[in-house]
């Protein structure tokens, strides 16, 4: 007979979300499981310095950060392990998850916390220059850029809205769009055109970045495959991608609702989802902020909810 660990609480995921969601679950002596996931921590530990956290007054590496979080969770009690959620059964309670060495966990609430990744150009240079010049969240990186000349790729309303943010800190911002027009919506496009420090590229794909000291500089090829293709070289101090998110929903969505994008949709203001028992937190239902901070806050609301559901079944 199969093995079957029974759990009260199963959170999926150790970003700001996650590792929050395990304090106040252990806390209220849900006696949680969580599982890190691929990457441990989080989207924060591919970063440098936070700066916009509250009570770091002097900003905090994010690894740090994440650290903090975890021994903080680990102190109240959670169970912290590593591995990945590989496979789901939501059809009904408790919930049957199995893991990447195929333990089976039956869990009576289940917490996904998986967040979103970054889509990036695929460039070996963004991973070479990953924190020393390249981000994929303007509103987490741009105060380093104070004054300075940055670029965003992509052509939609994100990357319009990246770059709008930035042009309020940097001395000049250029949008590197491979397309001969924005794809994003009327009222961001005349906002970007009408912003002075803001120069469009269209047409322009991204060969490499080069540096010494971080990002000093981008090569780019207009017009590609065209008679009159050109590459240059542009001197740039911070390269931001804004092509998108994808959440990590995939082993979820036979039974979870997610939107076109897989974003796990929750309902109202809670971190409910279509499954009762089953709640989403942090990036994965989260396609406006990717904050660390409201990451935070949702993982929170989880874990409240989860208790309260666990109540209202009687388990507690």
């Amino acid at each position: 007979m199969e093995n079957i660990e029974r759990v009260r609480c199963l959170i999926v995921g150790s970003g700001p979300a996650g590792y929050t969601a395990a304090i106040y679950a252990s806390r209220a002596n849900l006696n949680p499981v969580l599982y890190c996931g691929l990457l441990i921590g989080g989207q924060l530990t591919q970063t440098t310095i936070v700066e916009n956290f509250p009570g770091y007054p002097e900003g905090v590496d994010g690894n740090q950060m994440m650290l903090d979080m975890r021994q903080q969770a680990e102190r109240f009690g959670a169970d912290l392990r590593e591995g990945v959620i590989v496979k789901a059964d939501l059809g009904k309670a408790p919930y049957t998850l199995t893991t990447d060495d195929g333990h089976v966990i039956a869990a009576d609430t289940v917490i996904i916390a998986t967040g979103a990744s970054a889509k990036y150009l695929g460039l070996p240079d963004e991973e070479k220059y990953k924190g020393e010049g390249v981000s994929a969240c303007a509103t987490c990186d741009g105060f380093f850029y104070r004054k300075k000349t940055v670029a965003v790729v992509g052509g939609g309303d994100t990357a319009c809205e990246e770059a709008l943010y930035l042009a309020g800190l940097a001395k000049k911002v250029y949008m590197i769009v491979r397309k001969p027009f924005l794809r994003a919506s009327e009222v961001m496009q005349k906002r970007v055109m009408d912003a002075e420090n803001i120069e469009v590229l269209f047409e322009h794909n991204t060969l490499g970045l080069f540096g010494d000291n971080g990002v000093e500089g981008v090569r780019l090829v207009k017009r590609k495959g065209e008679a009159d293709e050109q590459v240059y070289e542009l001197p740039i101090d911070g390269f931001f991608l804004a092509i998108g998110h994808k959440p990590n929903s995939d082993v979820f969505k036979e039974w979870i609702e997610t939107d076109e994008v897989g974003y796990i949709k929750t309902q109202g203001v809670t971190p409910k989802t279509n499954v009762p028992g089953v709640f989403a937190a942090g990036d994965v239902a989260d396609p406006h902020y990717r904050q660390a901070i409201t990451a935070a806050a949702s993982g929170c609301r989880a874990a409240i909810e989860a208790d309260r559901y666990l109540r209202e079944q009687g388990i507690i």
